[in-house]
């Protein structure tokens, strides 16, 4: 890693990363360990599958590891660990030959759609105590389920894991402006699916805030 300041890094990061590179092999969980949720969830939302998510994030943690050394700064090692998690699960995917990608394709794909969403509230958040409730955890996977990968990638970096669009962006290769489209198709038919919840069911109280536009 190179010795230049490192913006998208905080001090701590930044130490544990030179640590790590110095031959601290200790130093890598401390710097992994903020981040295993988010790699577990990224690999599930392609996988679809526990078991072969725990695989995969455990072979992206490793792949970090050895390549540890070639990361430069230039996005969040968050970001970039996300990045290689997508990468192996879409191998996977290929090599399993179970699921037919689109991701040789999706460059040039158009992404504009013939999704009507129904006439129901518009997107908020899910409060975090919410997803206590055994009933919103079956509803929000059912929902991501019937998500086509493009759209499922997207709205677990963004709404599930908080990347913002940028970053979003850098960890599935896409432009900005996919993840914008992408994001709104994706919480459009979410929001279908969730929609009975919306009443105040999910929250047991109408304090939610719109969700931001992205």
């Amino acid at each position: 890693m190179s010795s230049l300041p490192q913006p998208h890094l905080d001090s701590s990061e930044s130490a544990l990363i030179q640590r790590v590179c110095a031959g601290d092999r200790s130093a890598f969980y401390d710097l992994v360990r903020p981040h295993e949720r988010a790699i577990y969830f990224s690999a599930v939302s392609i996988l679809k599958n526990e078991a072969d998510a725990e695989e995969v994030a455990q072979e992206a943690v490793l792949k970090a590891f050895t390549n540890l050394k070639s990361f430069r700064g230039e996005c969040k090692f968050s970001t970039w660990i996300i990045q290689i998690t997508i990468n192996e699960a879409r191998m996977k995917l290929r090599k399993d030959r179970r699921h037919l990608y689109e991701s040789i394709d999706e460059s040039a794909e158009d992404d504009s759609g013939d999704y009507w969403p129904k006439d129901y509230a518009d997107w908020r958040p899910i409060p975090s105590q919410a997803l206590e409730r055994k009933e919103l955890r079956e509803a929000l996977k059912k929902g991501m389920d019937s998500l086509s990968p493009k759209y499922r990638e997207v709205f677990v970096l963004r709404d599930i894991q908080n990347l913002s669009i940028q970053e979003t962006a850098a960890a599935l290769g896409i432009s900005e402006a996919n993840v914008k489209v992408r994001l709104l198709r994706a919480r459009l038919q979410m929001r279908d699916v969730l929609a009975p919840g919306f009443d105040g069911a999910w929250s047991q109280g109408k304090d939610w805030q719109k969700v931001r536009p992205w």
